[in-house]
């Protein structure tokens, strides 16, 4: 896990775009009027709701693109809070407390053959894609392996597709491969390093898959999340040091620091 040290700031941010994707997600961006703090790959967003009387609390965002005055959040409809954000018409105003939590860790070594390879599930692809771009705005040649129940919910393959090679699979086989990621035959070849962020079983078997590999993995947990500050002990997760709040030492974890051994 690479430890961000950077400023954490509450900002309006003006919501220039809201993107459907499917019935269950969107894409939003949002433009500040100043300049952002320093937002790495893997961090997240706490996210005001105004738009729904049944929701109190911030909703945690992934970022999956930040730039010196905007971020691009993907929103996945799971209740009334995520549904009144995906509702947000252009022009209002999204209030966002960033960047919070720690980002994936970059390779030390400065070798564009590393294999470095991907995974992602559902919603569990944004921090991926931001990942997937500081790589290969680094030189290197990311590889993704990106799984979904239908073609339907495959999110934004454009953008992944622009950044390096792309594998497919999907539990009903209306896209790519037929079944989860860890049945794809990629798993069977060497990687250097693996990042992965989707569903807990799924994360869990990708670690394993990494395991047999002998490739370093690090995954980013979405426990539910109330605060993002580590004052609400919501999301903590049981590690190797004993229990942490995901949302000030994670989200990214490397495994091995993880209970997750059968």
């Amino acid at each position: 896990m690479h430890e961000i040290k950077n400023r954490k700031a509450v900002i309006d941010f003006k919501l220039t775009e809201n993107i459907p994707l499917g019935a269950s997600y969107g894409l939003l961006t949002l433009e500040s009027a100043a300049e952002l703090p320093a937002i790495q790959p893997g961090q997240f967003a706490q996210v005001r709701i105004d738009g729904s009387k049944e929701t109190f609390l911030r909703r945690p965002i992934s970022i999956c693109e930040a730039g010196e005055r905007h971020v691009k959040l993907l929103v996945r409809r799971a209740g009334p809070g995520t549904d009144a954000l995906l509702r947000t018409e252009p022009g209002a105003t999204v209030n966002c407390m960033l960047p919070l939590g720690n980002g994936w860790t970059l390779p030390a070594k400065a070798d564009p053959e590393l294999k470095l390879l991907l995974i992602g599930g559902g919603v569990g692809v944004a921090p991926l894609l931001a990942l997937g771009k500081e790589l290969k705005s680094r030189g290197y040649a990311p590889e993704f392996l990106l799984g979904a129940r239908s073609e339907a919910d495959l999110l934004m393959l454009d953008e992944f597709k622009a950044l390096g090679t792309v594998h497919i699979t999907t539990d009903d086989g209306s896209a790519g491969t037929h079944g989860v990621v860890t049945a794809h035959k990629r798993l069977t070849h060497p990687a250097d390093q693996i990042y992965c962020c989707g569903p807990m079983p799924m994360m869990k078997a990708v670690a394993r898959a990494a395991s047999r590999l002998g490739a370093p993995c690090e995954v980013s947990l979405e426990n539910v999340m109330a605060c993002g500050l580590g004052a609400c002990l919501c999301c903590v997760e049981k590690t190797m040091r004993g229990n942490v709040c995901v949302c000030t030492e994670g989200p990214v974890f490397n495994v091995k620091h993880l209970l997750w051994q059968d």
